[in-house]
């Protein structure tokens, strides 16, 4: 992929800039190489491209202040928060500055009657629900990494749980953040639902990092459900595992999550978390609700299963049982990994709508036949959203070309069953390319809105639109 240039940066500017900043923020400004790598470079194949220093914020009005030396000089700002984006969003592709915000990591509002929380971007969403566990809530986005509530809402992230509870688009509230031109803005109330003015929340979530940097966020809560069921059914076939998901949906049975993981997943995952599950397309799902409504819930996709030539249907309700369930499906990573010794991971995804759903990953199948790496399938199949994991030897510029061809196919056929190309991780610099193929004349207004928001296109440049 080839980066494009910030407006008027230069080396000078940048020096300039860092030597401000330095001034300003003493040893929490710092341009050691290890770290400026490691802030440089998400956890997937793309290539990483480090900032020119690393600053760590400790406040809104801290970052305004950042912003304003930066939007002064010129010089590209990258959020960051973990550093677990899937498509090079934290890449330095001009280099510029890295604004860290895993310092700000307070709770700033606890709303228990209003089931909503307030936190700083770096709070994870694991101490998030560690902070909340008392409350008789939860925070159900669960992306499988420990990311950023920031993080997630700049990449509008989701998970296992989207197929019930939503992504991040429909679980932000409000946020705080700071534009372009050091500007803080709050983008709505904590009301939930409003008609005034422009969704400027919704324009934000999703934005990565492109438009502001995010600085607080509001969320949506949840009860904890009185019962959680976990169960797992093995599949002859891919459609027919495809077929009860969406019969599922459509008998309106709410269920929590439900996802697909293809014989050659299963197989890794057996492997490597030392299950024994048959190796063939297998369902794993879980149900909310109360005791009487989990196992009617339950029963009903077993019978739903067992017409689709669904195996056993094994379902537990005790909680160690359920963990290991989960654990092993967001082990699933690691699992692919552990197929071919040395290898990197390269991880992609797409989104259709559920009727073709099938048939997509039927026809991606085909087209890994006879690739020369192993690539595992995984989906939130009830939302339509599948993941490729591409087991490659990075130093193989044959494997390479070969994952590259694949990906290209895949998105476009998602495309032409009007999905889209990624379902939830995102643009970064990995996937820009799609963008027009897939919003066409709509990119244009995408472009206008990033000229008029940050017309020296000094945040995070080169992601999602191009400039130039």
């Amino acid at each position: 992929m080839s980066a494009e240039p910030a407006a008027a940066v230069t080396p000078a500017n940048i020096n300039a800039c860092i030597e401000e900043l330095s001034a300003m923020l003493g040893d929490r400004l710092t341009t050691s190489a290890s770290v400026r790598e490691h802030h440089g470079k998400d956890i997937t194949h793309h290539a990483g491209h480090p900032p020119d220093a690393v600053v760590f914020a400790k406040s809104t009005e801290e970052v305004s202040e950042i912003v304003k030396v930066c939007a002064r000089h010129k010089t590209p700002i990258i959020a960051y928060g973990t550093g677990t984006s899937l498509e090079g969003h934290i890449a330095a592709l001009q280099g510029g500055v890295c604004i860290d915000v895993s310092q700000m990591n307070e709770v700033v509002e606890v709303n228990v009657d209003d089931m909503d929380i307030t936190v700083q971007p770096g709070v994870t969403r694991k101490q998030l629900n560690e902070y909340i566990r008392d409350t008789g809530l939860f925070f159900p986005i669960d992306p499988g990494a420990d990311a950023s509530l920031g993080g997630m809402t700049a990449t509008r992230a989701s998970g296992t749980n989207a197929v019930r509870y939503g992504t991040m688009r429909e679980n932000v509230l409000s946020l705080t953040a700071v534009m372009a031109d050091g500007r803080i803005i709050r983008t709505a109330r904590r009301a939930r639902k409003s008609s005034a003015g422009y969704d400027l929340t919704r324009l934000m979530v999703g934005s990565e990092g492109t438009l502001g940097v995010i600085t607080e966020v509001t969320v949506r809560l949840y009860g904890i459900p009185e019962a959680i069921s976990a169960a797992v059914c093995s599949f002859e076939t891919l459609e027919g595992a495809v077929e009860t998901v969406i019969q599922t949906i459509q008998v309106g049975i709410p269920i929590a999550r439900i996802e697909l993981l293809d014989e050659v997943q299963m197989k890794a995952i057996n492997d490597y978390s030392k299950l024994d599950y048959p190796v063939e397309p297998t369902l794993f799902m879980e149900f909310h609700g109360s005791d009487a409504g989990v196992a009617e819930q339950a029963e009903t996709v077993q019978e739903l299963a067992g017409g689709n030539g669904g195996g056993e249907f094994a379902w537990t309700t005790r909680s160690e049982e359920r963990n290991k369930l989960w654990q092993a499906r967001h082990d699933a990573a690691h699992a692919a990994a552990n197929m071919r010794a040395g290898a990197s991971i390269w991880a992609t995804d797409v989104c259709v709508p559920i009727s073709r759903l099938a048939e997509c990953i039927r026809e991606t199948k085909k087209d890994l036949e006879g690739a020369p790496f192993p690539t595992p399938i995984v989906g939130h199949v009830g939302d339509g959203n599948f993941h490729l994991a591409f087991v490659l030897d990075g130093d193989n510029p044959d494997e390479i070309a070969e994952a590259n061809a694949i990906n290209d196919k895949l998105v476009m056929r998602a495309l032409a069953m009007d999905g889209t190309c990624t379902g939830e991780h995102g643009v970064g610099y990995g996937k820009i390319d799609f963008l027009m193929a897939e919003h066409g004349e709509a990119l244009s207004v995408m472009r206008t809105i990033k000229q008029a928001l940050d017309p020296d296109n000094i945040m995070n440049p080169g992601k999602i639109v191009r400039m130039n």
